[in-house]
């Protein structure tokens, strides 16, 4: 099964809860150090997922539309259906959403959370690195994905860390979705192919040569790429401004 089909909350015409990796194969545990899973609660619910990833020792990345009143993040997990001796689990102490977020249009979707403590770093938890602001992934290279979403439209999530290759898109692949913006979003997975993100899989990385370029934000209700991603370039200063302020 190949991975990743982005789609966010399911009260919107294009999901706004976490993309899911679809198709995709289970990753080697912790291949991918850098992957946070997100637990969300918000009042009397149920929590809901969303992935991310560590930017700093006490810091985590991930999709503004993944806010909520309180996220637990655990990080070092491959499954999560299990404590594992190599997770870390961490609440959230501050949730700063980029300011020009719009949730309507699903732009500036990027958010950082300010853990409580530091992680401590092992080989199953590390920092991923950050483009510079004008290394923007060109259409035709081959990135990775990873997250915990689902596995298919009927499908249950994913309790094992699942990753997908995709390909960068040109902006004319993703001309369907009205609201995208090639300056701030990623056009990411190939028409006519099943592999991409899904529900669940919201707030994760895309990873391009070991830097992130991506995150994982909205997509078609059915998981049919191409997907669109917060382009992680456009946003480094804004990025740098907020690690400094809270360090």
């Amino acid at each position: 099964m190949f991975l990743l089909l982005l789609l966010l909350v399911a009260v919107l015409p294009l999901s706004t809860e976490g993309g899911k990796i679809f198709w995709g194969t289970e990753a080697k545990r912790h291949s991918h150090p850098y992957m946070a899973f997100l637990q969300i609660y918000e009042n009397g619910s149920l929590p809901r997922q969303c992935g991310g990833f560590l930017v700093g020792e006490d810091i985590v990345m991930t999709a503004a539309h993944c806010n909520g009143r309180e996220i637990i993040v655990t990080l070092g997990a491959h499954d999560v259906s299990k404590t594992e001796p190599t997770q870390q689990k961490i609440k959230v102490e501050k949730q700063i959403i980029h300011p020009h977020y719009n949730v309507y249009l699903h732009l500036h979707d990027i958010m950082l959370l300010k853990l409580q403590r530091k992680a401590k770093i092992t080989p199953a938890v590390a920092k991923i690195l950050l483009p510079s602001p004008r290394d923007s992934i060109k259409p035709g290279h081959m990135c990775l994905a990873a997250g915990w979403g689902k596995t298919g439209v009927n499908d249950p999530l994913s309790v094992k860390l699942r990753e997908v290759t995709l390909r960068i898109m040109g902006k004319e692949a993703c001309k369907h979705y009205s609201n995208y913006r090639d300056d701030v979003q990623v056009c990411v997975g190939r028409p006519g192919n099943r592999q991409s993100v899904f529900k669940g899989d919201s707030g994760g990385p895309l990873v391009c040569a070991g830097v992130t370029h991506g995150i994982v934000s909205y997509g078609h209700n059915d998981a049919k790429p191409p997907a669109v991603f917060t382009r992680t370039s456009g946003y480094v200063s804004w990025i740098n401004a907020v690690i400094r302020e809270h360090s």
